[in-house]
């Protein structure tokens, strides 16, 4: 298909132009950490959130973790899958990088030759965002903040219009949600499954000999019960 966005009276352009042009006056050191926090950082940092999100479900336990857990799982998954959805669109729409055909772009990241409509970074990013947010609403909303971040990081770098962004954020958000029911039916037994295993259980849950040791090094702890009444029976 045709370019999308043609000319500079283009709202698309002209937010391009925007947002860019706020790299042209930054120093050339913040150049460079946008350029590694657009590229890898925030992949990274929506990683470790994620971690964070498990170890946080699984210390909790309850009933809830296994379908927690359960979305979790889901996030990088729907992740995936919207990324190997973006192909055919890529193919289809088959729209340049923005400084292909607009000049004057500070272009933070070279050997960009690929199709710009949509954008990975923004699809991955806001599909894990969703994700989390459906596991736990707290981090989500967290990933979330992420996956804007980085689709502003793209623009900035000159390498993604506002919309190839926006189309990413949708494409991401749709994935993880409409899918959801069929994942979370198939992925919710597999983790209680899980939960179960004498073995595999850690992953979904904590175990008891983990809570007993850690609360065994925390001063003024209480004993559990049948321990105080074999105390007291002895």
């Amino acid at each position: 298909m045709a370019v999308l966005a043609e000319s500079g009276s283009n709202p698309d352009v002209d937010l391009l132009y925007d947002i860019n042009g706020l790299a042209k006056d930054a120093p050339h050191w913040f150049d460079r950490i946008m350029e590694f926090v657009g590229e890898y950082g925030l992949l990274l940092a929506m990683v470790l959130l994620i971690l964070w999100c498990w170890w946080s479900v699984r210390r909790r336990g309850g009933e809830e973790a296994a379908p927690s857990v359960a979305a979790l799982v889901w996030a990088p998954l729907a992740a995936a899958l919207a990324v190997l959805v973006n192909v055919p669109i890529r193919g289809f729409v088959e729209r340049p990088r923005p400084f292909v055909d607009h000049q004057g772009l500070d272009v933070l990241v070279s050997g960009k030759t690929d199709f710009s409509f949509v954008s990975d970074h923004a699809t991955i990013t806001m599909a894990l965002g969703v994700g989390l947010f459906v596991a736990n609403r707290r981090f989500g909303l967290a990933g979330i903040g992420l996956a804007l971040l980085e689709g502003f990081c793209r623009v900035y770098m000159g390498v993604h219009y506002p919309t190839d962004v926006i189309g990413g954020f949708a494409l991401g958000t749709a994935v993880v949600l409409l899918l959801s029911p069929l994942a979370s039916a198939l992925l919710t037994p597999l983790m209680r499954a899980v939960e179960r295993s004498p073995r595999a259980g850690w992953i979904v849950r904590r175990r008891p000999a983990e809570r007993a040791h850690r609360d065994a090094l925390l001063p003024g702890t209480r004993k559990p019960l049948e321990s105080e009444e074999r105390d007291l029976a002895a």
